[in-house]
Formats: structure tokens, sequence, C-alpha cells
């Protein structure tokens, strides 16, 4: 990546946003190519927030949220743990000074032979969602302990979760059962309420659905000392949400109402960690009009749904722009990337309000992109360059 120290002034001046780190350096800077740039203080910050609202439970970062390895060993620094889907991911943590007591292997969706690497190094927490599952940990963990994961109904998140992991609540004590038979230790439950909820009370009707499941498992002789919540923590991607501290106290508030005493509790946030501490420097490629009386401009920006803005999917995150132009009048834009894919649309659905000066060449930062933008980018679709990463 090139860079030249000039400063676009009219963007630097745009916005009070530049007060963070992030912000600052892409005002100060030029790129020749999409450039996320992420600040570790931030993401220290908003650690601290989040582990004094949480209290008791331990922090697992979801690290396929972003998994720079400088983001990583901020966090280990923080004496948080990981939770990892991969070999992969299990090995950068512990490139990065990781222990593997705090390393869970949440993905229900693994490899033999990733599990018994994972044994081979230490990790000894399994998620699981089948009885297949649990055969492959106690063929290659023997004794591991192992949590459960649900699927849950009634999410209120912007983005609910699919039925592709957990089990049906209906399957939980056989699944319980099966797991002591096979010598593993069924260790506890895990669920998420959906990525992007907004709100700690939308919290509620999921953790009513799991509770009467945690009690009936204890009753039944299950010794279950593992509630994981999952993720679900927000971002601020321009409608309100409560401070991180705060809406991590009314979550563990609401759980302890339902549950009582947990032994071991643990939260895995990825977006409410890292999303807010990086903004992506981007350029706008072209702005036009379909017809002479399109009511919608189209503005194409250098980094598309292939390159970094995955989440756009279903215009379900809906990432703010900053441009020099701020501030003037603005109209309604269908949002693009640069790809010759008809799928590389952003939002046309509920199409954005941009300023009307906005010209071919402008610089605009994408704000709040710290989570799922490297990770989701593609390796040079179409041509196209993926996101550089610069972490501070």
């Amino acid at each position: 990546m090139t860079m030249n120290a000039t400063v676009p002034g009219a963007l630097r001046a745009a916005s009070p946003v530049y007060a963070d780190p992030a912000a600052a350096y892409i005002a100060a800077n030029e790129f020749d190519r999409p450039t996320l740039v992420v600040s570790r203080d931030r993401i220290a910050a908003q650690y601290d927030a989040l582990h004094a609202g949480l209290g008791r439970a331990h922090i697992h970062y979801a690290v396929k949220a972003n998994p720079a390895a400088q983001v990583i060993r901020t966090l280990v620094a923080k004496g948080s743990g990981f939770d990892c889907a991969s070999r992969g991911e299990i090995e950068l943590c512990l490139s990065q000074g990781a222990k593997p007591d705090h390393i869970s292997f949440g993905n229900t969706i693994k490899r033999a032979s990733d599990v018994a690497y994972a044994h081979s190094v230490g990790v000894t927490l399994f998620a699981a969602d089948s009885e297949a599952e649990l055969d492959k940990i106690a063929a290659h963990a023997p004794g591991a302990r192992v949590y459960i994961r649900l699927i849950v109904e009634n999410s209120m998140a912007d983005w609910p979760l699919s039925r592709k992991f957990g089990c049906a609540a209906s399957a939980l004590p056989d699944l319980l059962d099966y797991a002591k038979a096979l010598g593993l230790t069924p260790y506890g439950l895990s669920f998420h309420v959906g990525s992007q909820t907004r709100k700690s009370e939308f919290w509620n009707p999921v953790l009513d659905q799991v509770a009467p499941l945690w009690h009936a498992a204890r009753a039944a002789g299950h010794d279950l000392q593992l509630l994981n919540l999952g993720g679900g923590f927000p971002a601020f991607y321009g409608e309100s949400i409560e401070a991180p501290r705060l809406y991590a106290a009314r979550v563990i508030e609401a759980v302890e109402a339902r549950f009582g005493f947990v032994p071991h509790l643990m939260a895995e946030p990825g977006r409410g960690l890292v999303a807010e501490a990086g903004h992506i420097a981007s350029e706008v490629m072209l702005v036009s009009r379909k017809s002479a009386d399109d009511v919608h401009r189209w503005v194409y920006l250098d980094v598309g749904r292939f390159s970094g803005l995955a989440e756009t999917e279903g215009e379900a995150i809906r990432y703010q722009l900053v441009t020099p132009h701020d501030g003037g009048e603005v109209g309604p834009c269908v949002l693009a990337g640069p790809s010759c894919d008809s799928a590389d649309i952003l939002y046309e659905n509920r199409p954005v309000l941009l300023p009307i000066a906005l010209r071919d060449g402008d610089k605009v930062m994408i704000r709040n992109c710290g989570a799922y933008t490297s990770s989701y980018s593609s390796v040079g679709f179409n041509g196209f360059p993926p996101l550089d990463v610069i972490v501070l």
C-alpha cells in the first residue's frame, strides 16, 4: 500500500469523529486502495468497559470478527479468552501468547484432525450440537469438557442467526446423556441471541427459553458448570445503543434473575469489541444516474461486498459514511461496490442520503468497520484488491 502524507483538510474538518485514532489517521493520509485502520487503544477501552459490565463472566473474544495478530495480542495482554472456529484460529491465538485453557473450540462443525490438534496443544473445551460431533470429540479429545449449543427462537437481533448451529431443545437431554456415556464431561450450554442485538432487553425472550432447559438438565443429574452467552453485543451503525458497560451489566442482571448462580459464565463478543475501533478509507469511483429523471443517484465505491462489506447482505448492517461535503444538501443514493457482479450492491431497498456535491475521486470514510470486514474480504475478486489493514 502506498500512502502520501497529504492531509485532505475538508474531510478532516467535516466531523468530530476524528477525535478517535483510526479516524484521525485516515484524515491525515491518502490511500491508493481500500484500507481498514484499527485502533488497539479503542479495542482495549471497549474490552475494559465490557469486562466491567460483565463482572464474573469471562470474555472469550470471537476471533472471526477481526483476526489481526495485533488485535489478538492486545486482548491476550488484557487477559481475554478466545472463541476459535478452526485450527488456524487456535494457532493464531497460541502464537500471540494465549494460553490453551483460555481457548474454546466453539465451532460445532470440526474436522477430526483439528479436534485432535486442539487436544494435543491443551485445549479442553469444545462445542457440539449432535451425536456425530460428540463421537468425534470423544475419539480425538477423550475426556474433554463439552458444552451443547442450543437453537434459540424469538431473536430480536438485527441479524438473527440461522438454524445452521445448535440442537433443538427436545434433543438436549439425550445429547447430555450421550456425552456422559462417551466419557466426556457435559460441562454446560451455549446459545447466541443473534448478531447486533441492539438493546439489552432484547435478550430476555431468548433467556426465557434457555433457563428452563438449564434447570431441567441440572435436575436430571448433570452438574452443568458453564453457561456460554455467545455474542450479540452491538456496535453503533446509526441507531442508538446502550453504552457497553451498562448493556453488559443489564444482560448479566437478566441472566442471574433467570439462572441464579452459575459457576462459570462466558461471553463471546466480537462485533461489540472491535467494530467501533476501525474505519475504512475508501474512494468514490463513480456517481451517476440511470436516466435523466431517475430520483436516485448511484454511488460506486472502491470497496464492496466482495472486498470487505459482506455484512451489507440483506441491508442488515447500515454503515455510516463521512464525506468531505457533510453538512450540505443531501439526496437519496443507491450505494454499490466496484465489481462486475450485479450482487455487489450495498444499499438499494433503503437508499442512503449522501451529499449532492459528492463526486468521483472524493475520499470517504466508512465508520465502525473493525468487525467482519477484513475477515470477509476475498482474495482479489474481479481483480479488485482485498482490504489492506493497518493496526495502530
